[in-house]
């Protein structure tokens, strides 16, 4: 059997000629903060001291004893590299093992019967690109840095979210692989369901030593307690396992996820003593049918989930890698931020393809919330070239990976790559590239063709936004994928309604992380939207700017008042988002997903994310538990007006004509429900009321009409509309807040000790019209946590809010915390 063990243990890194302690897997940055070498990269304005650690080459050296690679009890000793990052050479006592360039593959080297002192020298990420770049020529991008140039985590080297550290070092495991006759080198299995059916062909690909050259070996394989076998002479065969009425994996919200383990074995019969078994393979597998309907229709060409048959409005969120060191990322932590994800609504994980392909852990977690997956590969924002040397990592790399993530029954869709084909037409790349090769050859013939053969079971499209073909632009919204990102940059979220995207693959706005992130990242600072420490953990293009025109639109921009400008700018990123999924989903099946930029961050920054890069939500994560449920109740401002969102924490609008009632139900059940209507004054007072019947089919949208007598007056300052069902609310106001006559906030706050629980209820009982309550829990200590987002309150009505692990849980602490949009 083949025998393994880990070289986690016994690597030092060489800092100016001294060893010190390493940790494998990990790099370069994380050894040298260990050791107190660095300051925390993440800390005040500390990734500017530590720039010079990605321009230096490192060396890693461990020793490697005759007893770790000497023949023995096995023919053959491999040295297994899961991750290097990025350009390095592997050799013993000076001899080469190896070269690599590409930290998106694993690399494996023949080590048998060799010891000494082992040495993994990297060089500098930006060496290894200028010296691609020599080969290659230049080449357009959105950054100042050279990331097309390497295959590497492309946000390494900064982005409008990321810092700029460029990491060196082993990211994955190292080990030594002993074995004898042959191994599996790579196991594909082809998972179908037919006619109440399952078919799991598996496609095996050994490698033998040379004694085993000839020796006729055993196959086995069992899954659901089907089992098969086969004999083989060469190094492929091919098992097929048929299931008779597997129960199947569903995206979460349409039924479970069972998953099968899908056992392989590679034995040798002719061995003495009843044979003996060479290696194994084994993973958790799913039945399941996915596929898209790109489809050509009255309103241009469809993007639609179809799993098992069924269509899905995709309740997506896009990932970033959730440390700029993806080796500090944990299993444990994978699964809570996805956790995080699921218990939002989230149906669907784009990972972006600036980053990584995710550990196995991730993946499986994913497999088991019923989280789909969509994964790009990893080409982002840039003209990539096509020539030698990175077109050969490219494949291989492609081979690798479709190969290594295929048995996850979470992952949906290949993705070619991030904006590239969007960028080359629209970002005056064509004629900047001349004709030379810009990374089209890789996502329109080379990917596909690799996806055809590698893994047919699940669709591939060659980027995001793509419309299908040249024949329309890339990201037009009537065909295919779409990005929507004139909202924000330069135009108000309003104007997400202007609009119906077949698909909305990415779309966002930005808000700073928790203050207690805020306080633990820039210590001691004064903070100011422009303090220095804010502004350098504000990464993208006038973000600060476009911050503060997106709250101007809205609210008075307040001046030295950073509590509520903080407030503020967290509330219009809830309102933004909101806007857009409520109008994107209340015209499905025309619009079949949205996927906001973005879930995470990978450090304390103020970004687009939903959880800040300490893990705390923002208001937008709850507002995304709202507008991602099954049931989602709301009010679509005009055709035309500036409204900010239709919902909870209510809509502006200023223009003429009623809002629309819409109910989605996105559930398998019918929703019959009563939708109550009020018109009412800014003191609450009732101009208009009615009640209406509604029923909803499964899957589907309703919009019943409004009466007339219940449309405030497009330009009232002093009504607005709120409209209740099964404990779901939406409102519509008018105009902005800052033109609505809201009266100054009243309300009352009590707090009841829950016991031995460690939370308490903090109990908000409104006299006035109160919009936009929220409770900043981590104000009451840093690992204070609320289970509520914002929430406008009626007056005479009461909010229960659930506080759990604040330090400070007095009445006059707690009203501190509390924020609303118009100031106490």
């Amino acid at each position: 059997m083949k025998d393994v063990v880990q070289l986690a243990e016994g690597w030092s890194l060489h800092h100016d000629g001294t060893p010190l302690p390493a940790r494998v897997p990990g790099c370069v940055h994380t050894d040298l903060l260990a050791a107190g070498v660095i300051p925390d990269p993440y800390l005040g304005l500390n990734e500017r001291e530590v720039a010079w650690v990605g321009r230096r080459a490192w060396t890693y050296t461990r020793t490697l004893g005759p007893e770790d690679t000497g023949t023995g009890a096995h023919e053959r000793t491999d040295l297994v590299f899961d991750g290097l990052d990025t350009a390095a050479v592997i050799t013993v006592d000076g001899r080469e093992l190896g070269r690599t360039r590409n930290m998106h593959r694993r690399h494996r080297f023949d080590v048998t019967g060799v010891s000494g002192r082992l040495a993994v020298e990297f060089a500098s990420a930006y060496d290894e690109a200028e010296a691609v770049r020599a080969v290659t020529g230049e080449r357009p991008n959105v950054y100042p840095e050279p990331f097309q140039y390497i295959r590497k985590m492309a946000c390494a080297f900064g982005w409008d979210w990321g810092p700029t550290l460029v990491t060196a070092g082993m990211w994955r495991p190292v080990r030594l692989e002993r074995w004898s006759t042959a191994r599996l080198a790579g196991v594909r299995p082809l998972v179908t369901v037919a006619d109440g059916r399952g078919r799991v062909e598996i496609h095996v690909d050994l490698e033998r030593t040379a004694r085993g050259a000839d020796r006729r070996l055993v196959l086995r394989a069992e899954v659901a307690g089907v089992r098969a076998r086969t004999d083989v002479d060469g190094d492929r065969a091919v098992l097929t396992l048929d299931v008779p009425d597997p129960a199947l994996w569903w995206p979460r919200g349409y039924g479970e996820q069972p998953l099968y383990e899908l056992e392989l074995t590679l034995a040798d019969e002719e061995a003495a003593q009843g044979g003996r078994t060479l290696d194994s393979w084994s993973r958790r597998i799913g039945f399941r049918t996915v596929t898209l309907d790109r489809s050509r229709d009255e309103h241009g060409t469809g993007f639609t989930f179809v799993v098992n048959g069924v269509r899905i409005f995709a309740r997506g969120v896009n990932w970033i890698p959730d440390d700029v060191f993806p080796s500090r990322i944990t299993p444990e932590r994978y699964r809570t931020r996805l956790r995080q994800a699921a218990a939002a609504g989230v149906d669907l994980v784009r990972i972006w393809g600036g980053g990584i392909y995710e550990d196995h852990a991730f993946y499986d977690a994913c497999d088991e919330m019923g989280l789909m997956v969509w994964q790009d590969f990893l080409f982002a924002c840039a003209a990539y070239p096509e020539e030698q040397p990175l077109r050969g990592e490219v494949e291989a790399e492609a081979r690798d990976n479709v190969v290594r993530l295929m048995p996850h029954p979470s992952l949906v869709l290949w993705n070619g790559n991030n904006e590239n084909l969007w960028g080359f037409r629209d970002w005056d790349w064509e004629p900047e590239l001349a004709g030379d090769s810009w990374g089209g050859g890789y996502y329109l013939d080379l990917l596909p063709r690799l996806v055809a053969e590698l893994d047919p079971t699940r669709p591939y499209t060659a980027g995001s936004p793509w419309s299908g073909s040249w024949d329309h632009h890339p990201n037009d919204p009537d065909h295919g994928t779409h990005h929507s990102w004139e909202v924000w940059n330069r135009r108000d979220y309003a104007d997400y309604r202007a609009s119906v995207p077949r698909f909305v693959a990415e779309f966002g706005w930005q808000a700073p992380p928790a203050l207690a992130t805020l306080r633990r990242a820039l210590p001691g600072e004064q903070l100011a939207p422009d303090s220095p420490g804010m502004l350098h953990h504000q990464k993208a293009e006038d973000g600060n700017g476009k911050l503060d025109r997106g709250i101007a639109r809205h609210f008075p921009l307040p001046q030295g008042d950073f509590d509520r400008w903080h407030y503020l700018a967290q509330v219009v990123q809830a309102r933004a988002v909101a806007a857009g999924i409520e109008h994107w989903r209340a015209h499905w099946p025309r619009c079949a997903g949205t996927v906001v930029w973005q879930l995470n961050d990978c450090w304390p920054v103020s970004s687009w994310s939903a959880i800040d890069g300490d893990g705390r939500p923002k208001p937008l994560y709850h507002e995304l538990r709202r507008v991602y449920a099954d049931r989602l109740l709301t009010l679509l401002p005009p055709a035309g007006e500036s409204g900010t969102r239709a919902g909870e924490a209510g809509s502006e609008a200023g223009g003429g004509g009623a809002p629309a009632l819409a109910l989605v139900n996105q559930s398998a059940e019918p929703w019959h429900t009563t939708v109550t209507l009020r018109r009412l004054r800014a003191d609450g007072s009732t101009v208009a009321q009615a009640v209406l019947d509604v029923t909803v089919p499964a899957r589907s949208v309703a919009r019943p009409a409004l009466p007339a007598d219940l449309a405030p007056d497009a330009a009232s300052a002093e009504e607005f509309l709120v409209a209740d069902a099964d404990g779901l609310r939406a409102l519509h106001f008018p105009v902005p807040d800052k033109d609505f006559s809201c009266p100054a906030p009243r309300y009352d706050v009590t707090v009841h000790d829950l016991g031995d629980s460690g939370s308490v209820d903090v109990v908000v009982t409104a006299h006035t019209l109160v919009r936009d309550l929220l409770l900043q829990a981590d104000r009451l200590g840093p690992e204070a946590a609320c289970d509520t987002g914002l929430r406008t309150l009626l007056p005479g009505e009461r909010v229960r809010l659930r506080l759990r692990g604040a330090s400070e849980t007095g009445a006059n602490a707690v009203r501190a915390a509390l924020f609303s949009g118009e100031p106490a």
